[in-house]
């Protein structure tokens, strides 16, 4: 018995020292950590549960003579914060962490498992695609893969991280998770690479430029949040976790709160400027409005006219969306309706309430973005609050005109509460162009047409731009004082906490992608 125990501790010290010294010294000179280090520093300690750690490739082609353990992907289960999770980490000192057959039915057992007992399932990326050896093998391996990405999208939080190099193929299984975390300079995401992009296209263009974190952060809404390093990155997967729940069938964990329920934002009385045309911080009203100005950014870094983020109200998790009029006068535009959207469907999906800020003037006017689909996009955010059945509340600060004021989560589409501050301007749009469209004629007849332009936009502000008469036919529920937002939103929540809504029966929405 003692020699065959004997020959197991070998196997498995074989299989945790898998690569060779020589590449995880370079792994190391990259600044980047090994497989089981990240698995490690994230997880809960000595939580972790390996599985298949003696799994070996069976293929025998030219290259493939060694067959080390593992096969280049470690795979198991442990707890962030004593919540059960599943996790594979990708290994580079193994074939370069790339994808063969049984690399990915390592994958495909843990995903089965994790969509089985509902928790949920992040994934450490370092590898460089496709394994060549494998051919076709390998490909069909990665559809197995999406299949399970799709199976499991809405039923259990997907989380990528993306800690390498994440090349063709590769790249849409990350794609199709619902968050995806990158580090500047060592993580790279693309289809095709610079080499092949210049030879196609004649385009000279860098690693970093291409695919790198902060061209995804902030170009092509493809990393959903970027650290500095590895160690920052996996602290803030530990820390999304703790907004999101097991599955679809739980509730987000609160937690005690230590700021007051009853607290003043005395704040935001003065936070908006004299001028409606001037512009104010939203996160500086989200911030006053959580728990201790705690807010966890969403793509922070891309379409910028709008914020969205995670937060917590008297300790429950909220997802939390605010026109930005610091960007753009906070319009929407093709990029940010398809960020809230993104965002608001995520928030719907895992049953964490959404609470609203509006200040948004319109939807962004312009040759180009009625080219590129902005109704097409737009409407996308329209159909996602629409879809919605979790808590929703909206909070009008000051502008909500036309259109963009219905799709920034109205009660005519859904709100369970409305509340506008006295700064609300709820009209079908703003007092300039009104006038100029209402009163074309008599201001073209006027002997003073800009004194007249003048005292028909104090009229039309007096009369159109105010909350009053959409409070009067109940579009939104009460005008409050500013400094009683946090109040009325946590009254609100507790009230809306048993709130059951369903969806018409069918096999899914055409959502206007």
């Amino acid at each position: 018995m003692q020699d065959k125990l004997n020959d197991l501790r070998s196997r498995q010290e074989q299989a945790v020292n898998a690569g060779s010294p020589r590449s995880v010294e370079r792994q190391h000179e990259k600044g980047k950590l090994l497989a089981r280090e990240r698995l490690e520093y994230l997880l809960d300690p000595g939580s972790f549960h390996e599985l298949d750690m003696l799994a070996r490739h069976r293929t025998h082609a030219a290259g493939l003579e060694e067959r080390p353990y593992t096969d280049g992907v470690v795979t198991g289960w442990g707890t962030i914060n004593d919540r059960k999770i599943f996790v594979f980490s990708q290994d580079f000192t193994v074939f370069g962490g790339a994808l063969g057959e049984v690399f990915a039915e390592k994958i495909h057992k843990l995903m089965d498992l994790a969509l089985k007992v509902g928790a949920p399932l992040i994934g450490l990326n370092d590898g460089a695609g496709a394994r060549i050896q494998e051919g076709v093998v390998s490909l069909a391996s990665y559809g197995g893969i999406f299949h399970r990405n799709v199976q499991a999208s809405g039923v259990i939080p997907q989380i990528s991280v993306i800690l390498g190099p994440c090349a063709g193929g590769a790249v849409y299984s990350p794609a199709m998770t619902d968050f995806i975390f990158m580090v500047r300079e060592t993580s790279h995401m693309f289809i095709t690479g610079p080499d092949v992009v210049k030879t196609v296209t004649g385009e000279d263009v860098t690693l970093e430029e291409l695919g790198g974190a902060m061209s995804h952060a902030s170009k092509s809404g493809v990393a959903t949040f970027v650290s500095n390093d590895e160690k920052g990155c996996l602290d803030d997967v530990r820390f999304l976790m703790s907004f999101l729940p097991q599955n679809n069938l739980e509730d987000p964990t609160p937690i005690t709160p230590d700021d007051d329920a009853d607290r003043l934002c005395l704040s935001l009385r003065d936070i908006l400027p004299p001028s409606s045309n001037q512009p104010y911080d939203m996160k500086k009203v989200i911030a006053e409005v959580v728990d201790n100005g705690e807010f966890f950014e969403y793509f922070p870094h891309w379409a910028k006219s709008i914020v969205c983020g995670f937060s917590r109200v008297d300790g429950m998790p909220v997802g939390v969306v605010g026109n930005q009029p610091m960007a753009f006068a906070g319009v929407l535009d093709i990029e940010s309706s398809e960020k809230a959207a993104r965002f608001v469907r995520t928030c719907d999906a895992f049953n964490i309430p959404l609470l609203t800020f509006v200040d948004v003037p319109g939807f962004l006017p312009g040759v180009n973005q009625e080219h590129e689909g902005i109704i097409r996009h737009g409407a996308k955010l329209l159909y996602a609050f629409c879809e919605s059945t979790v808590p929703r509340i909206q909070i009008i600060t000051r502008k909500a005109y036309g259109g963009a004021y219905v799709v920034m989560n109205s009660k005519s589409i859904g709100a369970d509460l409305a509340y506008a501050w006295p700064t609300a301007e709820l009209a079908v749009m703003g007092p300039q162009g009104a006038v100029e469209i209402v009163y074309r004629r008599e201001l073209q007849q006027t002997a003073d047409p800009a004194a007249r332009r003048i005292e028909l936009v104090a009229e039309y502000t007096e009369k159109y731009a105010n909350p009053y008469a959409a409070a009067e036919r109940g579009y939104i529920d009460d005008v409050i004082d500013p400094a009683e937002t946090r109040i009325k939103v946590i009254a609100g929540l507790r009230m809306l906490q048993s709130k059951r809504e369903e969806l018409p029966r069918r096999k899914h929405g055409n959502t206007p992608l």
